[in-house]
């Protein structure tokens, strides 16, 4: 029974509120923008708003590994952990600046063109400031994860902090054994303390099936600190957790404020309450719902096989899950994930809409400046997705078809450098969406003929011949549009996740 998988809870200390001193984990400086709360009375889904902007990496004891770009390139030495780059490209003379939503040049050829795309990647990539050095984390602290991701949500900026419960609904992908969870305060401006977290099966809306919750803990701790710009994994936690499971994260933040860092996009819904149990089983409590999650950023596993690892979707909007039915985990990464369950293989989906390869948006990163974060980080990962190009060529000041390419093939060097495996995406049609023009479909033509004969990736996956009309190949097909003619609907989805094939078929880093 699913009960005795994860084990009746042993105490119910859990419930009470910890007034002991609480576990302090080390991280780095952020900053962020301001947006609206996301609570709500009824199930709700989010609109695409502003996301936060992070300006350093997460800090931690992370190797270093030099990633070189050619004799003479723009990036000479990427230092893992720290967020920096030393050297640049002598080739480049000019004074190149990096181009936003608001600001551009205008498109440039020749050496010019690479001196810009040189630029444009040292800015994005590394960003205006170095991270903060880590700070000595206290003993029982715990910094890295183990085991393999089976749930993911790259962090952004979801609104403000309060004294609160949360019920944060997920869905794991791979099963397994000693199941334990990330909390972020990638955002936050103040120390963020949860003073109780347990994590159990849900039954239906707010409740629990019962004697599966159980508290977690933090270096032996029942409650946790985590200072601006940080992250905590918590201990194993015993029991099994199935494949496919919907857990129910529950957490307390006594005296939360400031911007809270969480995912703003969870197509799920989720649960509030002032004065609600994160220990109980009941609903009772949990009196507003939400349609983001907070706070957590991360679920590993160990699973059975000991040789199974994890893939990482790193995407935009379409990897988000826009366009697919809420509720329903109808996301590609959703489809993908139940495709790999048979062998054990994790799945992350570490999608942010509107994300772009070169620049950030709205104040959110790169792809390339969360790269650390958001995939080499995760536990267990084999293997990454990059599914990411069509915001950087519609934009008001559209990058050109070699500064994407170049972004990839940076994203790329990093990954392998960690040992990863990368799966090139091609980008898919979007005529119809109002940014949509000729300049831009020849670009995004292009950077497709490159993803697919450049011989960068490990594997590719060809998601633009899966969805475009034969008919009109700059069109989605029309049976698997959502309607807004760029994010595919529950079947465009499906068809994506069939385009990727098996990971580790092409790949044996």
């Amino acid at each position: 029974m699913v009960q005795n998988r994860l084990g009746p809870s042993p105490t119910p200390d859990g419930a009470r509120r910890a007034r002991r001193s609480p576990l302090v984990v080390a991280g780095c400086a952020s900053s962020c923008l301001v947006t609206r709360s996301r609570l709500c009375h009824q199930p709700a889904l989010p609109t695409l708003g502003a996301v936060g902007g992070l300006r350093t990496y997460l800090s931690g004891p992370r190797e270093r590994a030099a990633v070189r770009n050619g004799k003479g390139g723009p990036l000479a030495l990427y230092a893992r952990g720290h967020g920096t780059y030393r050297g640049a490209g002598r080739g480049c003379r000019r004074d190149h600046r990096r181009h936003g939503p608001d600001e551009g040049t205008g498109r440039v050829s020749g050496r010019g063109r690479a001196c810009r795309a040189a630029a444009v990647l040292l800015l994005t990539l590394t960003g205006q400031a170095t991270a903060a050095p880590a700070a000595t984390p206290p003993a029982g602290a715990t910094v890295r994860g183990s085991g393999v991701v089976t749930w993911a949500a790259s962090a952004q900026r979801v609104g403000q902090g309060a004294d609160r419960a949360y019920r944060l609904i997920v869905k794991v992908s791979a099963g397994g054994s000693d199941l334990r969870i990330r909390l972020s305060n990638a955002y936050g401006d103040h120390h963020l303390t949860v003073d109780a977290a347990h994590a159990g099966l849900q039954s239906e809306g707010a409740a629990l099936k019962p004697r599966t919750n159980r508290a977690l803990t933090f270096g032996g701790r029942q409650a946790v600190t985590v200072p601006p710009g940080g992250a905590v994994w918590s201990d194993p936690m015993p029991g099994r957790v199935p494949a496919g499971a919907r857990l129910a994260v529950s957490l307390r933040t006594p005296d939360a404020r400031g911007p809270a860092t969480g995912h703003e996009l969870a197509l799920t819904t989720s649960y509030l309450g002032r004065d609600a149990d994160p220990g109980g089983d009941g609903d009772t409590g949990w009196t507003l719902t939400t349609g983001s999650w907070w706070y957590l950023d991360a679920v590993s596993v160990r699973p059975a096989h000991p040789r199974a690892g994890a893939v990482v979707a790193l995407g935009d909007s379409i990897t988000d899950g826009w366009g697919s039915t809420p509720g329903l985990d109808r996301r590609w990464p959703d489809d993908l994930a139940r495709r790999l369950r048979a062998d054990g293989t994790g799945v992350a989906n570490e999608g942010i809409s509107g994300n772009r390869v070169l620049t950030g948006k709205d104040g959110g990163p790169s792809a390339g400046r969360r790269l650390e974060r958001d995939v080499l980080s995760q536990p267990g990962a084999r293997t990454v997705i990059l599914y990411e190009g069509v915001n950087d060529l519609k934009a008001d000041h559209a990058a050109g078809a070699d500064e994407i390419v170049a972004g990839y093939r940076e994203i790329t060097k990093r990954a392998h450098a960690a040992g990863l495996c990368v799966v090139g995406v091609t980008v898919a049609p979007f005529q119809g969406w109002p940014q949509w023009d000729t300049d831009a479909e020849a670009v995004r033509r292009e950077v497709n003929h490159e993803v697919r004969t450049g011989g960068d990736f490990d594997a590719v996956a060809d998601v633009d011949r899966a969805l475009r009309d034969p008919r009109d190949p700059a069109r989605l097909r029309p049976d698997l549009d959502s309607g807004d003619h760029l994010h595919p609907g529950d079947d465009g989805m499906r068809a994506i996740a069939g385009a990727v094939d098996h990971p580790s078929r092409n790949c044996r880093r």
